[in-house]
């Protein structure tokens, strides 16, 4: 049954994506699917059809797989995720950030939501508080553990020299570690702490979460390394998240939503701190060396975690292609009702509107005055990139409206249905 369920989750998959591909054309007064000589419009044809059929043919009650109920969600990751880790344990990220959703900075590098906010928001939870936050933080429906600039592999520097966290992904195990046994015996302590902790078998009931690996990459190019030197180490840094996935696992986790990382190529931070030859830029204005890495990291990391249901199990995880989403849309920016997909929102000067001296939030005295240099655009719901390195809250939107159906998961499984493990 399971077999037959994710052949029609496939199936169901393909005719989409065959769809909104060749929509145009359907749309036309032709009757080909492709602009193809008549043989193969006939077949192609044929082949759409058949995969219709097919679909229509399968009652979906016959499956019995029902929703997951997650009681909490852990998250492991970086500046992508975070909710306010950095900021609790480094100050606050500034106005303008969560200008448009909090109205005021909310430790999250965004004017708005984050795509962990979106997913806590579908599973019917309230936002995640970071784990180092100690103030006004409820845990009762999980806890984020990431914080802006965490690498998976620690750094051998300060966060002031390099701006990468010292709270890499094995000490924010450690942190969930800690948190797991000591909610435990707090919550033998009175109804106070089970009003703020996770019960007991919300630990095996949640989704873990890992957002992770992108700092890693720009990491080896701040020391000058190659391209081929980058990714010299990254099976050894995903050995590293193997060990942290593993052991989440070994404290009761079961359920694991694993996403990929972005086309850091298309980052205004690069494109404006690096060197790129014109010949090294795409179509689209993307610096192709850097995507390329982002691309083989994911193609490793797309192998370890088929290892990794192999060593767990009992483990459901799933694989999500964020890569391949955001690609989209910042490649086909107007298509989707954006603009400026290259350029910072929030900013100040140069071709992306990003500098590294001067970011988002930044501030200057003037006649003995603070005054607001790196300003937010005046409207970030049709920008992607918010201060160079993040996206904004619409970007963020779109690209969770994106992977939460299964579209781009490896199962192609909806994040509702992601506790449930796809054996073939």
């Amino acid at each position: 049954m399971i077999l037959f369920l994710y052949i029609y989750i496939y199936i169901c998959i393909l005719i989409f994506r065959l769809y909104w591909h060749y929509k145009p054309i359907l749309s036309s007064s032709s009757l080909s699917l492709f602009w193809l000589s008549p043989m193969e419009s006939r077949y192609s044809s044929s082949v759409f059809l058949f995969l219709l059929w097919v679909v229509l043919s399968f009652p979906s009650s016959t499956f019995g797989l029902r929703s997951c109920h997650f009681p909490a969600i852990f998250n492991f990751g970086d500046s992508n995720s975070d909710t306010g880790g950095l900021s609790a344990a480094f100050g606050q990220a500034p106005h303008p950030n969560g200008v448009t959703y909090f109205h005021t900075p909310s430790g999250r590098y965004s004017d708005g939501r984050l795509v962990i906010d979106f997913i806590a928001e579908s599973l019917g939870l309230p936002y995640l508080s970071a784990y180092l936050d100690s103030v006004g933080s409820n845990f009762s429906h999980g806890a984020n553990f990431a914080t802006a600039g965490s690498t998976i592999r620690p750094q051998n520097t300060t966060i002031s020299q390099s701006g990468y966290s010292p709270i890499s992904l094995n000490v924010q195990f450690i942190q969930f570690s800690d948190f797991h046994r000591r909610t435990q015996i707090f919550l033998k302590k009175g109804e106070l702490f089970k009003k703020l902790l996770p019960k007991e078998d919300s630990f095996s009931q949640a989704l873990y979460t890992f957002d992770i690996g992108q700092n890693d990459l720009t990491a080896g190019y701040k020391l000058n390394l190659t391209t081929e030197q980058v990714k010299a180490y990254v099976p050894d840094v995903l050995s590293q998240l193997y060990n942290t996935i593993k052991n989440v696992y070994g404290q009761g986790g079961r359920s694991f939503w694993i996403h990929n990382t972005g086309p850091v190529g298309c980052l205004p931070y690069i494109l404006d701190r690096y060197l790129v030859t014109a010949a090294q830029i795409d179509k689209y204005g993307c610096a192709t060396p850097f995507n390329e890495v982002a691309q083989y990291f994911n193609i490793r990391l797309k192998a370890l975690v088929a290892q990794l249901r192999k060593d767990l199990p009992e483990a459901a995880i799933t694989y999500v292609d964020v890569y391949s989403v955001k690609y989209t849309l910042i490649s086909q920016a107007k298509k989707y009702g954006f603009k400026l997909p290259l350029v910072a929102c929030c900013g100040h000067g140069g071709k992306y509107n990003f500098n590294n001296n001067m970011r988002c939030g930044s501030k200057k005295t003037i006649k003995g005055k603070e005054v607001l240099i790196a300003k937010s655009c005046s409207n970030p719901s049709v920008r992607i990139n918010w201060d160079g390195i993040h996206f904004t809250e619409a970007a963020n939107k779109w690209i969770f409206e994106q992977i939460s159906d299964g579209s781009f998961s490896d199962p192609p499984i909806p994040l509702k249905m992601a506790c449930h493990r796809m054996d073939l």
